[in-house]
Order: C-alpha cells, then sequence, then structure tokens
C-alpha cells in the first residue's frame, strides 16, 4: 500500500470557503478516478489559522502517480482555475487564506 498525507495551513476565516470547494470540487472528481480518502480532519494551527489535512490510499506508488494523471484534467484545472477567480484570484489565496501546502508520502510503522 501507498499513503500520502497532504495538509493545509489555512487562515481560519477561509476555513469554510476551503473546505467547501474540497467536497463540492475536488472529492468527487478525485474519487472518480479512484483515490481513496481514509479521512480529512482539521486542527488549530494557531490563533488564526487552522491546519486540514487528508490521508489517501492508493495500492501502490505507481497507482498514485496514474491516478493524479487522471484527476489533473484539463476539465477539472478549468473547475479549480474558475474557483480561484470567484476568490479574487490564485495569488491573493496563497497569499491572504492559504499559508502553507504539502503533500507527501507517509509511511507505516506497523
Amino acid at each position: 500500500m501507498f499513503y500520502r498525507r497532504k495538509y493545509y495551513v489555512v487562515n481560519n476565516d477561509f476555513v469554510e470557503v476551503f473546505n467547501k470547494h474540497f467536497i463540492e470540487n475536488n472529492l468527487p472528481n478525485q474519487l472518480k478516478y479512484g483515490e481513496r480518502l481514509v479521512g480529512r480532519w482539521m486542527a488549530p494551527h494557531s490563533e488564526t489559522t487552522t491546519e486540514v489535512f487528508a490521508i489517501w490510499e492508493y495500492d501502490s506508488k505507481e497507482q498514485y502517480e496514474e491516478i493524479e494523471l487522471n484527476v489533473r484534467n484539463p476539465e477539472q484545472a478549468k473547475k479549480v482555475n474558475s474557483w480561484y477567480e470567484s476568490q479574487g484570484g490564485r495569488e491573493r489565496v496563497y497569499k491572504e487564506c492559504i499559508f502553507q501546502v504539502k503533500d507527501s508520502e507517509i509511511i507505516s510503522t506497523l
């Protein structure tokens, strides 16, 4: 199995918008191409920010890479770009709303 952790640090005022975007736009696209969501959580990060992270499961790293190619399709890119524009543009979102993004493999200790 291959596991991945996607991690964000988000402005508290943006969490609801961010979670709605995930549920309405990103999650359906990811599930459509076979990604398996183990879970998605959030926790306080600081007084003004929240950590939001998800754990994803795949049969192998190769499967992950194949699925990611499909997930990043032109139709989805158009939806994501439209969402950024509705939020004032990608530059604004990453300057004022999403402060950190990490995407990394996680390895079981069992």
